[in-house]
This record gives C-alpha cells, sequence and structure tokens, in this order.
C-alpha cells in the first residue's frame, strides 16, 4: 500500500468513526430527556441508561481512533 492510501484510510476511518457514534449520542440524549420530561419519577433510572448506552457509543469511537492510530503507524 502507498503511504497516500494508507493517509486516506486513517482519515476515513476516524472520521466515520466520529460522525456515527456523535449523532447517535445526540438523538439518545434527546430521546433521554423527553422520557424524563414526560415521566420525572423515573429520571434516575433513565439517566443511569442513557450514560451506560453514551459509554458503549463512545468506545466505537476509541476503537476508530486506534484503527486510525495502527493505520499511520504503518506508514
Amino acid at each position: 500500500m502507498t503511504t497516500t492510501t494508507i493517509a486516506i484510510a486513517a482519515a476515513i476511518a476516524i472520521g466515520l468513526s466520529t460522525i456515527a457514534p456523535a449523532i447517535a449520542q445526540g438523538l439518545a440524549a434527546s430521546k433521554a430527556l423527553e422520557g424524563m420530561a414526560r415521566q420525572p419519577e423515573v429520571a434516575g433510572e433513565i439517566r443511569t441508561t442513557m450514560i451506560l448506552a453514551l459509554a458503549f457509543m463512545e468506545a466505537l469511537t476509541i476503537y476508530g481512533l486506534l484503527v486510525a492510530i495502527l493505520l499511520v503507524n504503518k506508514l
């Protein structure tokens, strides 16, 4: 592989791995806040579930970063 191809692959890996989870995190937070507004008595439970879901989404971003770092180190 050429260095240009590896650099483009690293850019695509980090780009896609940050855009998709960012959109998903925004949607999850929006729906969680909507649920808390409709049923304030379960706000604690919704918050806990949302934080856990956000952590899993953030893991996808970290995996993309690791792939990009591995590709760049191959240069």
